[in-house]
């Protein structure tokens, strides 16, 4: 551990400003400039550099990128569907399911759409919210729910606030969609708009 930082010092920015700074200083001794007070004069340069220089930026912590994150998701989503192959629901709200889950599962699958995904972290982000947190949430909210409704009847249906969640997540995911979708139309847009402009800025003159 001391070793290490020890040569950490020596690699450090204060070190290599100090150093160069005492080298000034050794300059000035052979010039005859700092005379008999050279050890202080080289010490004193040294000690200036190394209060001047930067501080060291610690490293940065080696999170993984959108698209690492992406295929965690992917796997995540996979796990999920065999929880809810064994979840029976109520007609109107596996039908809900079964919208969200497409949805979710055009979004997740690999190709064109998962790379322009992979470069929109907080469309990951919430990929990531619905299928590791909201959606498991609500299909089993339901199922305790329900078996509380069962032995004591008379509340509002549990299938009901499922069907309401599941729509509301359906919303979510769709808004996603039509973002990434808007974001392919304006690189389109952009694009058209730069072939324009070079048109017209000469660009069939010979």
């Amino acid at each position: 551990m001391a070793t290490s930082k020890v040569l950490g010092y020596l690699e450090s920015r204060k070190n290599l400003t100090g150093a160069a700074c005492g080298l000034v200083g050794l300059a000035l001794t052979f010039t005859g400039v700092a005379g008999p007070y050279w050890p202080v004069v080289v010490a004193g340069l040294y000690g200036a550099g190394a209060l001047i220089a930067p501080p060291e930026r610690p490293a940065l912590p080696d999170f993984p990128d959108p698209s690492a994150q992406l295929d965690a998701v992917r796997g995540d989503f996979e796990k999920l569907g065999g929880y809810l192959a064994d979840v029976e629901l109520p007609p109107a709200a596996a039908d809900r399911l079964t919208e969200l889950t497409e949805l979710l599962a055009a979004l997740l699958d690999p190709g064109w759409g998962a790379e322009l995904l992979a470069q929109d972290p907080e469309g990951v982000h919430t990929l990531s919210r619905v299928v590791r947190q909201d959606l498991p949430e609500a299909v089993d909210a339901f199922v305790r729910t329900r078996w509380w409704t069962r032995l004591a009847p008379g509340q509002e249906a549990p299938e009901r606030h499922l069907e309401r969640q599941l729509g509301l997540l359906r919303d979510e995911a769709g808004q996603l969609a039509a973002d990434l979708r808007e974001t392919e139309a304006r690189r389109q847009e952009t694009h058209t708009r730069y072939l324009e402009e070079r048109g017209g800025g000469g660009g069939n003159s010979v």
